[in-house]
């Protein structure tokens, strides 16, 4: 299992700051949630993460190796992985090819527990069919499955639950309870706050790109800051 540590990370476009000086731990195995009103920086800061954006200020460790600003393709390689709010399948090609890609992309072979995900959400009938023919939900959860598919040791949510409708809402439950039994650790960002609160033992609030609150969900929603942070701003995507 698999340490993610976050030192001092700051990320700017130009003159915008996005965030600054966030430091946070997800330990070996462990889940943590992030949340935050629009424009937090919470999907900026998956996307530096994962190498997709460069980070301007700070550090990414892995097991204590700095990963900083690798490209997405070699933060893959090493064990880390990312999901997205939107559906991300390659739409064209069968349900089976999609998964296969997203081995191929980890590299690290097919990870054990696969085919019991792909049972659970009824895609193991459907490996033959083209993934845009799909409904919305079990394409979102094709794409879920795309990334345990690439074998990580660290994976982080960007709204896993974005999209599905309340029914559906529960695979996502099942989906981390399957990545985490794995040995898996998960970052989970997301606006259903009752998913956050079933799901996260410990949450970080980010809020105009500072860290706000970090402890348990119960003592952090209760705070006069956080309440007033979310005022208005319940269904954020940011």
């Amino acid at each position: 299992m698999t340490e993610l540590r976050v030192e001092g990370l700051g990320k700017r476009f130009g003159g915008l700051r996005v965030f600054q000086d966030l430091s946070f731990t997800l330990p070996a195995g462990g889940l943590l949630g992030v949340i935050g009103p629009n424009g937090a920086g919470k999907t900026t800061l998956i996307n530096v993460v994962t190498g997709r954006q460069a980070a301007s200020a700070g550090k990414v460790l892995l097991d204590g190796r700095d990963i900083t600003n690798q490209p997405a393709y070699a933060v893959s390689r090493l064990g880390l992985a990312r999901s997205f709010q939107q559906t991300n399948t390659f739409k064209s090609v069968s349900v089976a090819e999609n998964i296969a890609r997203a081995v191929r992309f980890g590299g690290r072979g097919t990870p054990d527990g696969l085919n019991g995900l792909l049972d659970a959400f009824g895609l193991a009938p459907r490996l033959p069919e083209i993934a845009d023919k799909l409904p919305y939900g079990l394409q979102k959860m094709l794409g879920l499955v795309m990334a345990f598919a690439a074998g990580p040791k660290v994976l982080l949510l960007d709204e896993p639950a974005a999209g599905l409708e309340r029914t559906e809402r529960q695979h996502v439950d099942t989906f981390v309870g399957h990545v985490r039994a794995s040995g898996t650790s998960v970052l989970i960002v997301e606006h259903d706050m009752d998913m956050i609160r079933r799901l996260c033992p410990r949450i970080l609030v980010l809020d105009a790109g500072v860290l706000l609150a970090d402890g348990p969900p119960a003592e952090v929603l209760a705070r006069p800051d956080v309440i007033a942070a979310y005022l208005g701003d319940t269904e954020e995507a940011g």
